[in-house]
């Protein structure tokens, strides 16, 4: 599919490893998260249009570059939280817009519990943050709302896809442009993605419990 990105990167395989290892502490798993959100960042943001400009370096002055575009960041609660810092780092004049979700642990449904986004003009292109792209619901409830809002161009970057997800969301949203560290097996009878990382959320956050 050609609206799905896989991105190949020797960093990225390391710090897959450190993700998916059940041994990692937070601390380096929410770090490992930031390193593959900045790699991912840089992918999804390659075709960010730009406008020209004139600056003054200490010897002339040259030819620059702007972001023509408005753009959002939207992670979605909770994990997606732990992918912002990174992405800000790329595009520090980022608006960021929160929409909670959680799963039902009995359908394996999203249900949204919150929605802070402003009735006025929307951003020109969202960036959907989750580190994991399992059933997809939680994707296609946000691009529904983002789309509602009047965003026309929106992409997503999360860092383990399940093959049923990424199906899904194409399905209902083929102009969605998926941006993933890898693709994984498929998810098994509790909706996890295999071989996936376990719950990126409470490990994120040290909530195992």
């Amino acid at each position: 599919m050609n609206n799905v990105h896989q991105i190949d990167h020797p960093l990225i395989r390391c710090h897959l490893s450190t993700v998916r290892n059940k041994e990692t502490p937070p601390k380096e798993f929410r770090a490992a998260v930031r390193q593959l959100t900045f790699i991912a960042g840089i992918e999804a943001t390659r075709d960010l249009a730009t406008v020209t400009t004139e600056i003054e370096t200490p010897i002339q002055k040259c030819q620059g570059y702007e972001v023509e575009q408005s753009f959002g960041l939207v992670p979605i609660l909770r994990a997606g939280v732990g992918m912002v810092d990174s992405m800000l780092e790329l595009v520090p004049d980022a608006q960021v817009w929160h929409l909670g979700l959680y799963r039902d642990e009995k359908t394996a449904q999203p249900v949204g519990y919150y929605n802070k986004l402003p009735a006025g003009k929307p951003v020109e292109m969202a960036f959907i943050l989750d580190p994991m792209l399992a059933t997809g619901g939680s994707v296609c409830m946000t691009c529904e709302t983002l789309k509602t809002w009047g965003v026309e161009k929106i992409k997503m970057i999360s860092i383990i896809a399940a093959p049923e997800g990424i199906h899904r969301v194409s399905t209902e949203f083929p102009d969605l442009e998926i941006y993933t560290c890898v693709i994984d097996d498929h998810l098994n009878e509790n909706k996890f993605i295999v071989p996936g990382l376990g719950d990126a959320g409470d490990r994120i956050f040290n909530t195992n419990g």
